[in-house]
């Protein structure tokens, strides 16, 4: 095999491949891999109770099959990381995925799994696998001549959207109040605000603001980035549910599952957790313990297409809703494959390396429809952002 430096929009060499595990005599035989880093600047300041967003290190892998189709996957960090997710990928990763079918994306994440036992579970692994198993179901589904959102389940067309871009913690009340409008005129079903001012006053003053403004009728969302303890968290909520707070995001960290149970139990807000989250196990026991009603998988977290699938069944079978975490031109597809999808984020991240974006109209996100993810990437201003 060759996993040779990436030239982006050079066409990758072919090779002669055995007949497929399937039955296609080779069609889907992954033939050639590889991988590489892209800088993507953040398109607005992003700012919450615990961090900043510097920007969108994008984590590429691009593969080829037997009969030449491609399929190109990506994973990411807000600013640090991307290095070691990528060594992951030419030291081990790659090799794995030659040989591999496209068309058995289960066997092939369970090889990539397999062969990095003694580092997962952690988020390193996860998002080389995800950089690797987007790729494969983009080759998939273009094999397939069907979108992603289709490939994947094909529940519905459209999914409801709601923005984030207009609620980070450094604006000051007025901007908060001009963006949730905005959108709102925009026919977007809702607006989610940072909370974690110092005091819980601050952050009631600003959600009472942006409530008065859209009224009764609009779906407003609270994320707290993991920055309280249950007790804080729960007198909080207790301040929120006087302006109808749709859900409570991430009110703690990640690993306190018997924090956020009590919080569940604390308040009629919906606890929303799952972007901090790596594995289908996390997710089972916060379900099991209804610590969660809302489920934030996030693909390039969770390990890939073929995670967040059985990570929103799950979801599905608990009677709980799904609502990813960021990368929306990728969750679209995802979200429109299930049947218990809540909303998609809206929070726009690839114009600066696609020739397209995704089409949301009157509140709603439509699937793409064209083969593959649908994300139309421009691979010459993906060459120009490339760092390694």
């Amino acid at each position: 095999m060759t996993t040779t430096q990436p030239v982006p929009g050079v066409p990758l060499p072919t090779a002669a491949g055995s007949a497929g595990q399937d039955g296609d005599p080779g069609r889907g035989r992954i033939v050639h891999a590889e991988a590489f880093l892209c800088d993507i600047p953040v398109e607005a300041v992003r700012t919450d109770a615990v961090q900043a967003f510097l920007k969108q290190e994008t984590i590429v892998v691009r593969i080829r099959t037997t009969d030449g189709t491609e399929g190109l996957g990506y994973s990411y960090t807000i600013g640090t990381g991307g290095a070691a997710v990528l060594s992951l990928l030419r030291t081990t990763l790659l090799d794995v995925l030659v040989g591999q079918d496209a068309t058995r994306p289960e066997a092939t994440w369970r090889a990539l799994f397999t062969s990095t036992r003694a580092t997962t579970v952690g988020v390193i692994a996860a998002l080389a696998f995800a950089a690797a198993d987007t790729a494969v179901w983009d080759a998939k589904a273009r094999l397939a001549g069907r979108p992603l959102w289709v490939e994947a389940g094909g529940a519905s067309a459209t999914v409801p959207v709601y923005d984030t871009e207009g609620g980070w913690l450094h604006l000051s009340t007025d901007e908060l109040v001009e963006h949730a409008v905005a959108s709102q005129r925009r026919g977007m079903h809702g607006v989610k605000i940072k909370v974690g001012k110092p005091r819980g006053h601050e952050d009631l003053e600003r959600l009472r603001a942006v409530r008065d403004a859209v009224g009764p009728c609009m779906d407003l969302m609270v994320d707290a980035n993991q920055s309280f303890t249950a007790a804080e968290a729960i007198r909080r909520a207790r301040l929120f549910e006087q302006v109808d707070v749709f859900w409570f995001e991430e009110p703690l960290p990640a690993e306190d599952v018997a924090g956020h149970e009590r919080l569940a139990q604390a308040t009629s807000i919906p606890v929303a957790v799952g972007e901090s989250m790596y594995s289908l196990g996390h997710f089972r026991e916060y379900l099991q313990r209804g610590a969660a009603a809302v489920v934030q998988a996030d693909v390039a977290r969770v390990g890939g297409v073929t995670p967040w699938l059985k990570i929103a069944h799950l979801a599905e079978a608990f009677n709980a809703t799904v609502a990813p975490h960021f990368l929306m031109e990728l969750h679209a597809s995802l979200t429109c494959a299930v049947p218990n999808a809540l909303y998609l984020e809206h929070i726009p991240q690839l114009r600066a390396v696609t020739t397209s974006e995704l089409e949301v109209a009157d509140g709603l996100a439509h699937a793409p429809t064209d083969p593959g993810l649908g994300i139309a990437w421009d691979m010459d201003a993906l060459e120009r952002l490339r760092v390694a």
